[in-house]
């Protein structure tokens, strides 16, 4: 039986400085993302470089699912996030990860998958 994961923050906010983590989709506040980073892609350390947060994060985004427990949530397994931590997630972003972050993700042996163009 695998362990239950640490979940991810919620945010403690719901305005404009939500932000998506552009890897793993996670939502957080710009402010949460600053300090403590990304529980999915801790290797980014966003909590140590706040030009990383504007980096690896984007303020758009569509719609927000909360998975309490990915390994049981269809909806989880439909957005391929079943693998993260229980958290708050975007649908969808539209924006690519930068090369460097893409870089760092290929040296940590992380999958990345590009959002799709519309």
């Amino acid at each position: 039986m695998k362990s239950a994961a640490q979940p991810a923050q919620i945010p403690t906010s719901f305005g404009n400085e939500l932000r998506a983590c552009l890897r793993c989709r996670l939502v957080k506040t710009y402010d949460q993302f600053r300090e403590n980073g990304c529980e999915n892609c801790p290797f980014f350390k966003m909590d140590e470089d706040s030009d990383l947060v504007n980096e690896g994060t984007t303020p758009n985004f569509n719609g927000i699912i909360s998975v309490m427990d990915p390994d049981k949530s269809w909806a989880a397994k439909w957005l391929r996030i079943s693998r993260f931590v229980p958290g708050c997630y975007t649908l969808a972003v539209s924006e690519a990860l930068s090369e460097d972050l893409q870089n760092i993700c290929e040296d940590e042996h992380v999958q990345y998958v590009p959002p799709k163009r519309v």
